[in-house]
This record gives structure tokens, sequence and C-alpha cells, in this order.
């Protein structure tokens, strides 16, 4: 079998004990391999079609007022949880202004060190918990989360899930690893071929076995927030889940 049963592992990492600089140097491997195996494009593509289908919204809205709003006058914010190093959110940056638009991007972390190392790539860098975002309901336009939600299972999963789904207005964008004994092995490779810190192999294989499939991912979601998701299988072993809160996208 090229997917093997998911599997719980321990990640070196998930330690909080651990030298927050070697947490930040893996982070810096883990931002290089979404940038070239599809993990950060993955999400953006899925931004993409929600700031799309937002200047729909408001297009719609405009001409039931008479009214018209310039691009350039409308802003938005993403969050991004579990941000990492804050490519996600510098590449958010990039794809609003093909859209000529304004944005705000939040990157969230646990702990201060990786926050602090985000921030150049953020408007805004915040330490939380990602089960307890410090936002109100749907005071944010758009969340993402790239590869968060293997660290978590059960009722923690649920919660995560349910917490994006209470601060977004427009959605919310959910990236993993999809699981696959192919992907394992093409980690392990290439990772020697990228000079990956050795915690970060280890994570990175832990990670994938702790991945979801496509199904998998489609009723986690939807038995944690009760709507009906859109799932995608993305290159590289990747896929995405994408909703918008209180709407049917499928």
């Amino acid at each position: 079998m090229l997917t093997p049963e998911r599997r719980r592992g321990v990640e070196i990492l998930d330690d909080p004990s651990q030298d927050p600089m070697l947490a930040v140097r893996s982070l810096r491997d883990v931002a290089l391999a979404n940038r070239l195996f599809g993990g950060r494009r993955a999400i953006i593509v899925e931004l993409r079609h929600l700031i799309r289908r937002g200047l729909r919204d408001r297009a719609a809205s405009d001409r039931a007022t008479r009214q018209r709003t310039p691009t350039s006058q409308i802003a938005i914010t993403v969050l991004d949880v579990g941000t990492g190093l804050g490519d996600i959110p510098r590449a958010a940056v990039h794809e609003a202004d093909e859209f000529g638009l304004q944005i705000a991007t939040i990157g969230l972390e646990v702990t201060s060190a990786i926050a602090s190392a985000a921030a150049p790539s953020c408007t805004f860098a915040v330490v939380g918990d990602a089960t307890r975002l410090p936002f109100a309901d749907a005071s944010v336009d758009i969340v993402t989360c790239s590869q968060l939600l293997h660290h978590f299972d059960g009722p923690a999963a649920d919660t995560l899930l349910r917490e994006c789904t209470r601060v977004a207005r427009m959605g919310v964008v959910v990236g993993d690893l999809r699981r696959s004994w192919l992907a394992v092995a093409g980690l392990w490779s290439v990772s020697f071929l990228l000079g990956f810190h050795p915690v970060s192999r280890h994570d990175g294989v832990v990670s994938i076995l702790r991945g979801f499939t496509k199904e998998e991912l489609r009723r986690l979601v939807r038995r944690a927030t009760g709507t009906r998701v859109l799932v995608r299988r993305r290159f590289a072993w990747r896929v995405t889940a994408v909703w918008i809160p209180g709407k049917s996208i499928e």
C-alpha cells in the first residue's frame, strides 16, 4: 500500500523545552520545502480563489447600491495560524498586489522566538494558542493554516478548526501533507541534497505519516465545523481544504 495507516509519532520540535533557535533553523528547511514542493503554492492558489469571490461579492454589493469601490480602496486581512517564518503572509502580500488590493497580514505562532523570526514577513506577528485564537468573532477576512493541523488529534484538532472558522469572515484555507510512502521516500532523499538539519529530516517524516488523505481531511472539517468543504489533492502530496463560514461551496 502506498498510503500507510495514519501514525501519531513524536516530532522533536513538539517538545516546548527544545532550543527555540533550533526550531527557527528547522523552520527555514520547512519554508524551503514549501517553496520548492508546492506547500506555499497550494495555499496561495486557494487564497486567490477566495479573493476573487470577495471581489465579486463587493461588485454585486456596489451594483445593488449603485456605487463603485475602486480596487485600491479595498483592504483585506489574512491571519496565518502557525505561520512559521511567515512565508505564507509574504506570498499573500504579493498575491494581493496582483489584484491591486491593500492587505494586512497577521502571523500567529506559539512562541515569542518564532513570532519574532516571522515578524519581518508579516504586518503583525503575534504569540498565541491556535486552539484559543486571540481574536474576536469574524474579525479577519481570511484565515490560512498550513501544515499545522497534523500536529493535533481528536478534540484539539476539532477546536483548532472551529477557532479558524470563528474568526474568519470570507473563508478558511487549510493545507496539509498527504500521507504516502512515496512522500516519505522523496523527503528523505531530497533532505540530504538540500542540506536539511537532521531534526528537520526526522520531523518531516513524522509529519508525513501524521498527514491526511483527501477523505480524512473532508470528514475532519465537516465533523468539527458542520460546514461543507471543498477538498483538493495538490501537487507533491499536498491536500487543501477550503470553506466559507456559514455557507456551502460544494
